[in-house]
């Protein structure tokens, strides 16, 4: 069995050496069937100090308030829950993968929760897929055919390529869990599930 963990993260900026993650959800889900095994989110709670310095472009985003943030759970907490349900699972390298739209953001943002370190020393996967590298694998074969779907024509936004497959766009404002559902809509359309 080879497991992907379809994760999604929201921020309150896109620097991750000055700026904060603030929601973070995945589901586990069984790549060769398509079986959902597991589901988890959660916000991140966010000092006032931390807050001021957030990137009101990516707020007008994502929506959050300071207020929603103060209710979230530590990120000791969240590292536990994510380890717990991890280690339920069997999430190891050679059994698993992450994916995401954008796995260098998502996984630099994550690492503020549970760090490189800790990641390494638990032997979870080190390869972050992303869907657009997929999208563009497959729509250069396409393309060969038809000029039209070749990926720098049709675009490789998550709701571009969502648009391709006759899938609506991402749901507004941003929330990890809705873009986790999202990218695994647009995985499922584009590759599907062997079995």
């Amino acid at each position: 069995m080879m497991l992907g963990i379809f994760l999604d993260t929201e921020t309150n900026g896109l620097n991750p050496f000055q700026h904060k993650i603030i929601e973070v959800a995945f589901k586990i889900v069984d790549v060769q069937t398509g079986a959902f095994l597991e589901q988890y989110r959660s916000l991140v709670f966010q000092e006032k100090e931390c807050w001021e310095c957030s990137d009101p472009e990516s707020l007008l985003v994502n929506g959050f308030s300071l207020e929603e943030l103060q209710k979230g759970a530590s990120k000791e907490k969240i590292a536990e829950e994510i380890k717990e349900i991890f280690l339920k699972r069997g999430i190891k390298r050679g059994k698993a993968v992450f994916i995401c739209q954008n796995p260098s953001f998502d996984r630099a943002f994550f690492s503020q929760i549970i760090d490189a370190t800790t990641q390494e020393s638990l032997l979870w996967p080190y390869h972050w897929l992303d869907l657009a590298s997929m999208y563009w694998a497959i729509s250069l074969q396409k393309g060969r055919s038809d000029p039209n779907l070749l990926p720098w024509n049709t675009g490789i936004s998550k709701d571009r390529i969502a648009a391709v497959y006759g899938l609506g766009p991402e749901s507004k404002p941003h929330r990890a869990i809705n873009g986790v559902d999202h990218l695994l809509a647009c995985y499922t359309a584009l590759l599907g599930f062997p079995s």
